[in-house]
C-alpha cells in the first residue's frame, strides 16, 4: 500500500514538474531593449553634459536597432510569434533566436563603436541625432495606433 502511495505521489509531483517546464513564447522585440525611458525637448537636452548626452545617444541606437527589424509583424516589445499568427515551429524559433542573436552582435560592436568616436562629436549635432531619433520612435509608436 505503501509503494502505491509513494508511486502516485511520484506520478503526480512529475506531471507537475513537466507542465510547470512548458516552453514560454518568447517575444519577437526584446522588453529590455526596446523601450525609452523619456523623450527630450532641445532645451533639456542642450542644458545636459557631453557625457550625458553620449549615453542618451546610445540608447536611442539600441531601442531602434532591436525594432527596425520587425516594423512588418510589431513594433511592440513583447509581443510572441503566436500574437502576429505565426506558427510555433522549431525552424521559425530557430529563426527568430538567430536573429536576436545577430541583432545583439550588432548592437553590442556598434555602441563598442560609439563609445570610442562620439566622444569627439559635435555637441550641437549629438542633440540634434537624439531629437531626430526620439522623432523616429515617436513615429514609430504611432505606427500601429491608426
Amino acid at each position: 500500500m505503501k509503494k502505491i502511495i509513494f508511486l502516485s505521489l511520484f506520478m503526480l509531483f512529475a506531471v507537475g514538474n513537466v507542465n510547470a517546464q512548458a516552453k514560454k513564447p518568447k517575444s519577437i522585440i526584446s522588453t529590455s531593449g526596446a523601450a525609452l525611458k523619456k523623450f527630450h525637448e532641445k532645451s533639456e537636452l542642450d542644458a545636459m553634459p557631453k557625457g550625458q548626452l553620449l549615453e542618451l545617444y546610445k540608447e536611442r541606437i539600441k531601442v531602434l536597432v532591436n525594432l527596425l527589424p520587425y516594423l512588418a509583424l510589431t513594433n511592440k516589445p513583447g509581443m510572441t510569434m503566436q500574437d502576429v499568427g505565426i506558427p510555433d515551429t522549431s525552424e521559425n524559433n530557430k529563426a527568430l533566436d538567430t536573429q536576436q542573436a545577430n541583432i545583439q552582435t550588432f548592437v553590442t560592436s556598434t555602441i563598442d563603436f560609439q563609445s570610442l568616436m562620439i566622444p569627439f562629436a559635435d555637441k550641437g549635432n549629438l542633440v540634434t541625432s537624439i531629437l531626430y531619433y526620439e522623432n523616429m520612435l515617436r513615429e514609430l509608436n504611432q505606427l500601429y495606433e491608426q
